[in-house]
């Protein structure tokens, strides 16, 4: 008997998946536990639509964050904080701090847990590698500048 999985089984396969089980299986665990449907037309045109629907997500945040890639490596996030005379800074910037400043200087919204970086505690350009998507990383050059 052919059923869908609406969750992972240990030995049969992941959530979504279409597998074969014997008909007592089916019958007897994952139909009444239910961890599993029927595999019938409508279930299977369902399956169907949700996979078409999930490859579209992946394919716009992808295109999304390529976007967003491109329009990094040609801006630059500029910081102002306090700095001593040999060029070192009173405290850090933190990955927060840039992430506030692109927000408020070009507009764009990105978690501090995007970035990758070291504190910054130097004044000067600094690049920082930023994850948007999986497999698709930007690179943002980051001006630091006394106060």
């Amino acid at each position: 008997m052919q059923v869908i999985l609406n969750q992972d089984v240990k030995g049969q396969g992941k959530k979504g998946q279409l597998v074969n089980v014997s008909d007592g299986y089916a019958r007897n665990y994952l139909l009444p536990r239910g961890l599993a449907k029927e595999a019938t037309k409508e279930n299977l045109n369902v399956l169907k639509g949700k996979a078409e629907s999930l490859e579209y997500k992946i394919k716009t945040e992808t295109d999304e964050a390529n976007r967003i890639a491109d329009k990094m490596k040609e801006i630059e996030v500029v910081i102002s904080a306090k700095a001593g005379d040999n060029g070192k800074l009173f405290g850090s910037i933190t990955s927060k701090d840039v992430s506030e400043a692109l927000k408020l200087q070009h507009h764009i919204k990105l978690d501090k847990k995007k970035f990758v970086m070291n504190d910054i505690k130097t004044l000067g350009v600094n690049e920082v590698k930023v994850k948007l998507y999986t497999g698709i990383t930007g690179t943002l050059k980051v001006n630091v500048k006394s106060e």
